[in-house]
């Protein structure tokens, strides 16, 4: 008897466990987020979107196992040993109890365990980082330009691939195909039919040039001819053949606008601009991530606000006094200019120490509450400072309870902080 040999030769790319990964990534998924929100907290400005290590404690990834049970009757033959019998006592170990002699570091609580360690891509990395979040109250306003597609049914043709035959619409088309090409031989077989029953019935001398043999013989012929015809009718034929057609249609994108505004200015330390342009980063990130076609504008201030490139927002050194104000005054002017509420969903997103000029804060929040947040789905601030809050953010608390829908701020006081606020600012609400 020949041994039968399997070849799979699925193509699979480089990872040739690429499905037993996904199962694996699921399964582990607390702890694969865990690790990558931690890892996140770590890196530097420029450093948060390669992949990472993960360990899992092995412990945790245990898989269940079949053993024999007790009872029932097991045969097998185990070594003996020429020291010991049954029933003799053995010393204790010289040097007392709990001498071991291995060259390991041992728990000192008596536990321990060993971790299992593998490595994520970069977009497994950002998938977990991202997951559950998304911009609140989005709202469909406008067809955007969009790569996203949808096909739509768009009736049938005749002809297309295999994988898209309508077999219904097929065989339907083919039975009237078959009524209409033997409707007219099965009525005239039929009238035959009847001719030859009443011509049995008859008597043999109606027609003496043609005899009764003759006149039956002929009828059959024909009849059988006729049927022949009908039945090399073909069942279904090429020209039955119906395919389900569908039409490449743009799919609705909405149009959505990120505005982030960053304060620069002297009372910005260098601990404090770096945190906000982690949070930045963090955000760009998920906006590149999840919304393949939105806006971003990128506003930096001290006492005077500036438009910037990408570029400029993340690397620029300019720093002076500080005026909030004039952020959001250049923020209105852009939306009046470019972005129309009516078919823009509009985001913000501003850090800033607290800190402002003289009775500014007040027109930050006249600005707001008048001019901006009627106009926004979300604003999100966040006040850099592990020290007691400033006057900006007593103003704004006003706004929060006034807009608690659409007005949301949070205190970042380490950068072990930023992950966790990101979060809560942009987590998956329920509907």
């Amino acid at each position: 008897m020949g041994m039968t040999h399997i070849v799979d030769r699925r193509l699979n790319g480089k990872n040739k466990s690429a499905v037993n990964r996904e199962r694996f990534l699921r399964r582990y998924r607390h702890h694969i987020k865990k690790a990558v929100s931690e890892a996140v907290q770590r890196r530097s400005i420029t450093d948060v979107e390669r992949g990472e290590k993960v360990s899992i404690p092995s412990k945790d990834i245990q898989e269940p196992t079949f053993r024999h049970g007790a009872g029932g009757r097991r045969d097998a033959v185990h070594p003996g040993n020429q020291e010991w019998v049954a029933g003799d006592t053995i010393a204790k170990p010289e040097g007392g109890a709990g001498r071991g002699q291995g060259q390991g570091q041992a728990s000192p609580d008596g536990e321990g365990m060993d971790e299992f360690v593998f490595q994520i891509t970069q977009e497994e990395f950002l998938e977990f980082l991202f997951d559950d979040l998304e911009l609140p109250n989005l709202a469909r306003k406008k067809l955007k330009d969009t790569e996203s597609f949808s096909f739509v049914r768009a009736g049938f043709t005749s002809q297309g691939v295999p994988a898209k035959l309508d077999v219904v619409r097929s065989l339907r088309g083919a039975h009237a195909r078959r009524l209409g090409l033997s409707g007219a031989r099965k009525k005239k077989i039929r009238d035959l039919e009847a001719q030859l029953e009443a011509l049995k019935t008859a008597p043999d001398d109606l027609d003496p040039a043609f005899s009764h043999e003759d006149q039956i013989k002929a009828l059959m012929e024909e009849i059988a001819e006729l049927k022949a015809n009908v039945k090399r009718i073909p069942f279904i034929d090429e020209i039955d053949l119906r395919y389900r057609q569908h039409q490449k249609q743009p799919k609705p994108a909405t149009s959505a606008v990120m505005f982030c505004l960053m304060d620069v200015s002297g009372s910005m330390t260098q601990m404090h601009k770096d945190i906000a342009k982690r949070f930045f980063i963090l955000l760009y990130m998920f906006l590149k991530k999840n919304y393949k076609k939105i806006d971003v504008v990128f506003i930096r201030h001290h006492t005077s606000a500036k438009e910037v490139t990408e570029e400029e927002f993340f690397y620029s050194r300019e720093t002076g006094g500080t005026i909030v104000s004039s952020a959001l005054k250049l923020m209105r002017k852009i939306i009046e200019d470019r972005y129309s509420p009516a078919e823009w969903n509009i985001y913000a997103a501003q850090a800033s120490d607290g800190d402002n000029w003289n009775d500014d804060s007040p027109t930050c929040g006249k600005l707001l509450a008048e001019g901006i947040l009627p106009q926004v789905q979300y604003y999100s601030y966040i006040e850099i400072t592990p020290l007691d809050h400033q006057t900006l953010w007593y103003e704004y608390e006003k706004l929060m309870a006034e807009h608690p829908q659409s007005f949301a701020m949070q205190q970042i006081a380490d950068p072990a902080d930023i992950y966790p606020v990101f979060r809560k600012l942009f987590e998956r609400k329920a509907a």
